[in-house]
């Protein structure tokens, strides 16, 4: 049964809609007034709340405002339901975050036709937010275990033979293995990372208003930023010498944050599935309203079909070349470049050359 809060100053019309309501089998809540009405959706997270917007002292848009900054209650669906009819009206109560907008007087179907479309709309969010969750995990359990166990071993392994075998160990070979376990831990480190940075992305992509606030970042002064990052990420690698920048400034719609993570990502990318001495090249461009980013690299490559069945957690052939690597940073790349009105797309020849372009909105 469908719980459903409604927030209305004038008894009477309160107690219409509440008992409308019930009489369609829906559990309901009545609230006099905003402050009781925003205390009661914080207390009973109700599947759907219809607010009044005239009341005296918290008004329906501040309950809305109020609502919208708690996690808990910021998507649930919003309707409100008011005497006033003009355009301007209608539009702000839009703006605030509602999901409809029902002027008085209404009718019994007009009240229940709204309440049905937005519980139907919600339920079908869940569904997808559910699915999104489902394939998630699932690539999780089939990935996270190689990828985790394999430096989990190589530490593990280092720290035994030092248990068992440490006054018949050299110096030198100690300081080789700990510094091995120690790379092993980094690379644990960062993968774990990302796994969760990409369920954050997901999590994200299924809320509009999170979408609107991240594509609301810019940053400017790009290019200092992505030579930065790709040297920091190509030093790192010991791919230093076989990285050529070619860079043009602008001010882009993305964090700075976000826009260093896809070039870390594709940098580290292309240094790793290339051999070392040959070049990888990335390249800046802007064409109007939208940045164009390029890395390009002359390593293994990728099959069309491989690029077509992009996703998180896709081994490229890591039984041929000992590769490893999830397949994931290329993937939070992509999602990041789509969350933000932008798209990755890739150009490759197995075992030429391959070029990811990332389009981003300036």
């Amino acid at each position: 049964m469908h719980k459903i809060l409604v927030i209305e100053d004038e008894e009477y019309v309160r107690l219409n809609i509440l008992k409308l309501l019930q009489f369609e089998d829906f559990n309901v809540i009545g609230a006099e007034n905003g402050y009781i009405g925003t205390q009661l959706a914080k207390e009973e997270i109700p599947d759907l709340i219809l607010c009044d917007i005239m009341m005296p002292e918290l008004d329906g848009y501040g309950v809305r405002k109020i609502l919208s900054q708690d996690p808990v209650t910021a998507t649930i669906p919003f309707i409100f339901v008011t005497a006033k009819t003009d355009q301007a009206d209608f539009r702000l109560g839009m703006l605030s975050g509602a999901d409809d907008y029902l002027t008085k007087p209404f009718t019994r179907n007009d009240l229940l036709n709204a309440v049905e479309a937005r519980l139907d709309k919600r339920k079908v969010i869940n569904t997808q937010f559910q699915h999104k969750l489902n394939k998630l995990c699932g690539s999780i359990n089939d990935s996270l275990p190689y990828e985790l166990m394999m430096p989990l071993h190589a530490i593990q392994e280092v720290l035994q033979t030092l248990t068992t075998e440490y006054d018949s160990i050299e110096r030198r070979k100690i300081l080789e293995m700990t510094t091995e376990a120690y790379a092993s831990s980094l690379r644990l480190q960062r993968l774990s990372q990302n796994f969760l940075f990409y369920a954050l992305i997901e999590t994200t992509a299924t809320d509009p208003e999170q979408v609107e606030i991240l594509r609301s970042k810019s940053s400017s002064l790009v290019k200092s930023l992505i030579t930065d990052i790709a040297n920091e990420k190509a030093k790192e690698l010991k791919r230093g010498a076989d990285l050529h920048l070619e860079l043009q400034d602008a001010k882009v719609s993305i964090s700075e944050a976000n826009l260093a993570k896809i070039v870390e990502e594709l940098t580290d990318n292309a240094c790793k599935f290339s051999s070392p001495g040959t070049p990888i090249v990335i390249k800046s461009v802007f064409n109007g309203n939208m940045f164009t980013l390029f890395v390009t690299d002359q390593g293994q490559g990728m099959t069309i079909e491989q690029i077509a069945n992009l996703g998180a957690y896709v081994q490229f052939e890591r039984k041929l070349y000992g590769q490893t690597g999830s397949g994931l940073g290329l993937t939070i790349a992509k999602r990041l470049s789509e969350l933000h009105g932008g798209e990755l797309a890739i150009d490759s020849i197995p075992y030429q050359k391959t070029t990811v372009r990332v389009v981003l909105p300036m």
